[in-house]
């Protein structure tokens, strides 16, 4: 081929010569169709210069000079084939040859082959049904086991086993539904593992909606029984205080037998704490609230993927409860339901304070801390409009007592009661004032029915309940009974409303804040200077009638100036103030209006009566001739009825009072006889008048 192909490109060559040019076309036409050009110039310039003859005959001129060349193209292609063909022919007899032999190869494999694919198909049919029996046995085996898993699922749902059921069909799901080979259980499987969630969810929401409704009536017995606690545990205290007292008030009367107590340690606990496992509050009793069904309820919405939902749904349905605890009944008085309102949030409170350490996260301490917020914020409202319309101390007191036991229990628990407190503390002036009123009340009424007669008490009970429990005796030595005091039977009736005043004024102010004695101090001072003062004057100035009367007042007098000492001293111990602390300090007596007025009255009474026998100067003769050796007539009248007044005077009256009027009385004496002297009665008088005036002075002396 390729010398066929350089003969073609040398066939210009060989053309015959003649002109250059046409041989110089001839040349370029054949180049052009050798290298496949276009003819589309050669052709267009043949007829544009009206010679395509010339053309033609160098196309016809090329295409004989080709047809000699394909000619000797042909030759030597058919030496090829027939080279070709010889070659077939010598093959086809191979070909033949190797027919044969294959023939009896075949033949000779047909023959041992036969039997081997016979047994190689009834060996894989074997293996085929070995596969699809071992497909078979495995399905069986899954259906049997996801069998045996739903039937313990059915058993665990039937006893109320969620958790158990749940795990079952959560098995099911990851291991056996994808895997059955069976269509319809699978079908199965797919509905109703759905529905068996739904059913555990509202079986077990149902538990706990009633949980929920046990649990508010669970709180309120519990707050009532820890407040109960609260309370014991602050007797108790109280009790010990009281042996305190009484050992120091031995030891400060140096008395050899003082007597000691010490408290059992079981009975310090008081609200002790709490068992984590048993739910025991303090030591002998068992709080009585189960949290199964709630965290029975929790653990099964974990189960479920629900968690963050069931904690959102706890939150709303407790923090509704809380709300709807905290509505007062305007059917009922707040006095009355108090410890039922306060109880029940306090019992709210314990509860969720056990959640927030043993729930697992079902509640966040700041959930807590902002329902106890919300619940200090409620409760100081409703203290603030109930104190605000109350206008009895002793209600003041009752509720301010419950709410303390509140405080005291609630902050063993961690929360914060100062706002609680600090509303106590608010009110405590107005709680003094509605307290003052009550004793001016009852101050009234006791130096109303006063009888102004010596107390007269026939049992030794009666002596200590009247005497020895307000310390104003004048001697340590139990009397003969029966036993007429000094004193009239209001001094320890006002004694009895003054020590209870700063009983309950210490009450109030103990728990509800830092108890200071000054504070007590200053509301006693007030009892005593205001009301107690107050009201001794009204009955000094309105009531008393005869110098018996005066001198009972004054006597009663004396023995409240002891009974107010006993009252500071009362006052220090309840507030926890030693006594030398107390007894360092000179106090001014606070009745000191009231004594000087009983005393001025009694004076002014026994002037009178003096001035009656004083009248009798008059008879006297001032120029007598021989003077007077056993005093005038007036004086020796005076002092017969002096000494009849201060033999009687001496049984009920202190010396130092006694002595303070009599110096009053004679003192007036004096001024009577100098004003006589000075006076229009007496024109003259000798030596011997003025020798027994000096006799009766010395008498009065």
């Amino acid at each position: 081929m390729k010398s066929t192909r350089s003969r073609r490109k040398m066939a210009p060559a060989a053309a015959d010569a003649g002109d250059s040019g046409e041989k110089l076309e001839q040349l370029l036409i054949s180049s052009a169709i050798c290298n496949g050009e276009d003819l589309g110039p050669f052709v267009r310039k043949a007829f544009a210069s009206g010679r395509p003859e010339t053309l033609l005959h160098h196309l016809r001129h090329f295409s004989r000079s080709k047809e000699s060349e394909i000619e000797e193209v042909c030759k030597a292609h058919y030496q090829d084939f027939i080279l070709a063909v010889d070659d077939l022919r010598s093959l086809l007899s191979d070909v033949d040859s190797l027919k044969s032999s294959l023939y009896d190869s075949n033949s000779r494999l047909q023959s041992v082959g036969g039997p081997l694919l016979s047994s190689l198909d009834s060996f894989v049919e074997a293996q085929n049904v070995s596969k699809n029996v071992d497909y078979a046995l495995q399905s069986v085996t899954l259906c049997i086991k996801l069998m045996e898993l739903c039937s313990r699922a059915n058993h665990h749902l039937s006893n109320g086993s969620f958790y158990m059921a749940l795990k079952c069909l959560d098995s099911i799901e990851n291991d056996f539904q994808d895997k059955t080979p069976s269509s319809t259980l699978k079908k199965m499987l797919e509905s109703k593992i759905p529905e068996i969630r739904s059913h555990i969810e509202r079986k077990i929401s149902k538990e706990f909606g009633d949980w929920l409704v046990e649990i508010r009536v669970v709180s309120r017995n519990l707050g009532q029984l820890a407040i109960g606690q609260a309370s014991a545990a602050r007797q108790r205290a109280e009790d010990l205080r009281t042996k305190q007292r009484q050992a120091e008030e031995q030891s400060r009367l140096s008395l050899r037998d003082c007597v000691y107590a010490l408290e059992d340690d079981d009975e310090e606990e008081g609200l002790g704490g709490y068992e984590n496992e048993g739910y025991s509050y303090g030591n002998n009793s068992v709080l009585g609230f189960d949290l199964t069904p709630l965290y029975r309820a929790y653990h099964i919405h974990q189960t479920l993927g629900l968690e963050d939902r069931f904690k959102q749904y706890y939150f709303e349905n407790r923090k509704l409860q809380l709300t709807s605890d905290f509505q007062v009944s305007s059917m009922t008085p707040f006095l009355e339901s108090h410890q039922t309102f306060f109880a029940q949030i306090a019992g709210f409170f314990i509860v969720e304070d056990r959640i927030l350490r043993t729930g697992g996260g079902l509640i966040s301490k700041t959930e807590v801390e902002n329902l106890w917020e919300t619940a200090v914020s409620k409760m100081c409202s409703v203290l603030e409009d109930q104190f605000s319309r109350m206008q009895t101390a002793n209600h003041l007191l009752l509720i301010k007592d419950y709410v303390s036991l509140l405080g005291v229990t609630l902050r063993r628990y961690g929360y914060t009661v100062g706002a609680l407190l600090d509303v106590l503390s608010k009110h405590r002036d107005k709680y003094h004032e509605l307290l003052l009123s009550d004793c001016r009340k009852q101050i009234s009424e006791a130096l109303a029915a006063d009888k102004f007669e010596q107390m007269l008490m026939k049992k030794e009970y009666e002596y200590s309940m009247n005497v020895l429990s307000f310390q104003i005796q004048t001697s340590d030595i139990i009397p003969a009974f029966p036993y007429v005091a000094p004193f009239s039977s209001t001094v320890p009736d006002c004694c009895r409303i003054v020590r209870s005043f700063i009983e309950d004024s210490v009450s109030f102010m103990s728990y509800g804040e830092q108890l200071d004695f000054y504070n007590v101090k200053k509301y006693l001072d007030r009892l005593l200077s205001e009301v107690l003062d107050g009201a001794l004057l009204k009955l000094i100035s309105s009531s008393v009638h005869g110098v018996s009367q005066a001198m009972q007042v004054a006597a009663n007098m004396a023995v409240f100036e002891r009974a107010c000492d006993f009252f500071f001293r009362h006052a220090a111990q309840l507030s926890g103030i030693p006594l030398r602390m107390v007894e360092k300090g000179k106090r001014q007596f606070p009745l000191n209006k009231s004594r000087d007025a009983a005393e001025e009255m009694l004076s002014g009474m026994l002037k009178t009566k003096v001035d009656g026998f004083m009248t009798l100067i008059e008879n006297v003769n001032w120029m007598t001739d021989e003077p007077s050796q056993g005093g005038n007539e007036y004086v020796n009248e005076v002092l017969i009825y002096l000494e009849t007044l201060v033999s009687t005077a001496q049984q009920i009256l202190p010396p130092q009072v006694l002595k303070r009027v009599l110096q009053d009385v004679l003192s007036h004496i004096s001024e009577k006889i100098v004003d006589t002297l000075l006076g229009d009665l007496v024109k003259r008088f000798n030596v011997n008048a003025i020798i027994g005036l000096d006799v009766d002075i010395r008498l009065l002396e």
